[in-house]
């Protein structure tokens, strides 16, 4: 059961690692990918600040479908190449955009969106999985430490068992 308290820190590498612990306490005993996804995306959703949408979009038959997220409801699918998820999903390296409105070809799902983080979910073959979707509605919210912090809880979840193939 989560009893997890809202972490207190401003030093975002400590953040991190505490959320990486939290999660990894989270998804220890569960062997369900899916479960575990759904309670990746609530943890985030609960321990991260400013942010209005956080969840996952699976890769599934050369596109990214809609999986669990936290936030109100968004695009269903995405291809391969479009907008931030797509493009992060086609180059498997973390993304970074600090005005979405500066993005070319930005897919809108909720207009409060000012900002938005993107981490590939990379199983250990380099296949890709899904992707980490992350969006605030503060400008420039994410910086290089989220990406690392982030590319780490996509690490811990590339390696659960049970992903689909």
């Amino acid at each position: 059961m989560y009893r997890a308290k809202q972490i207190q820190t401003d030093d975002k590498s400590l953040f991190y690692k505490a959320l990486l612990h939290l999660l990894e306490n989270l998804t220890a005993e569960e062997p369900d990918w899916l479960a575990n996804l759904a309670n990746a995306a609530a943890l985030l959703g609960h321990q991260l600040a400013d942010i209005n949408w956080v969840g996952f979009y699976l890769h599934k038959q050369g596109e990214l479908v809609l999986g669990p997220f936290q936030g109100k409801p968004a695009c269903t699918h995405i291809a391969i190449g479009d907008g931030v998820c797509g493009t992060a999903a086609k180059t498997k390296q973390t993304l970074v955009v600090p005005d979405v409105d500066a993005f070319p070809g930005h897919i809108s799902c909720d207009a409060a969106s000012r900002s938005e983080i993107v981490a590939p979910i990379v199983a250990a073959d380099g296949q890709l999985l899904a992707v980490l979707d992350i969006d605030s509605p503060v400008r420039e919210r994410f910086d290089a430490e989220d990406a690392s912090g982030l590319e780490q809880i996509a690490k811990h979840l590339a390696a659960m068992p049970g992903w689909p193939q």
